[in-house]
């Protein structure tokens, strides 16, 4: 779908009593339940979960359609934040709903930036998918993955690139299994 058809979509951060929505959400989109239980592993974790990181795109009748997460992890031992599970229903895929969850979630992250909150957020996923916004090979700022991966599926982006960012290897929450 091009971007001049591309739907305009509220998002917001999840709201409470949403959980099950969110669950959907990721069960849909990953024809399984494997990520949804890690978002509710993740809920679960006072130490990775960061209330209002957790977005939802909804469409105009408020329906959660899409959704996004930013957890704390940890590089070279320093705070970070990880991207990931993003999800949105699959009748719905290609039309910005995932996008749009994603900007909201880490606009809401660099609103924690300037209270001392993580300056680097990075992502295990598609290469073309995002550069889209800001993401760049975490090579470059000196992070490395728990495992072999390409470098450009492994990406970090700074939050507010006028401040330093950790360097070194990635630490998960203990949901993520690595």
């Amino acid at each position: 779908m091009s971007p001049s058809t591309q739907q305009q979509w509220l998002a917001r951060p999840e709201a409470p009593g949403e959980e099950a929505a969110v669950f959907a959400v990721n069960a849909a989109a990953f024809q399984g339940e494997d990520e949804a239980r890690l978002v509710d592993a993740l809920r679960a974790d006072a130490d990775a979960w960061i209330p209002g990181l957790s977005t939802v795109a909804v469409d105009e009748s408020g329906r959660v359609v899409g959704h996004a997460l930013l957890t704390r992890c940890t590089v070279g031992g320093e705070p970070a934040l990880a991207l990931a599970p993003c999800a949105v229903l699959p009748e719905l895929q290609g039309r910005g709903a995932g996008s749009a969850a994603i900007r909201a979630g880490l606009d809401a992250a660099r609103t924690r930036v300037a209270e001392g909150g993580e300056n680097l957020v990075v992502v295990l996923g598609h290469a073309a998918y995002y550069p889209r916004f800001g993401f760049t090979p975490a090579s470059g700022w000196g992070v490395t993955g728990p495992f072999e991966v390409p470098d450009d599926h492994f990406l970090a982006l700074a939050l507010d690139p006028e401040r330093p960012t950790p360097r070194g290897g990635i630490a998960y929450p203990a949901a993520f299994g690595v």
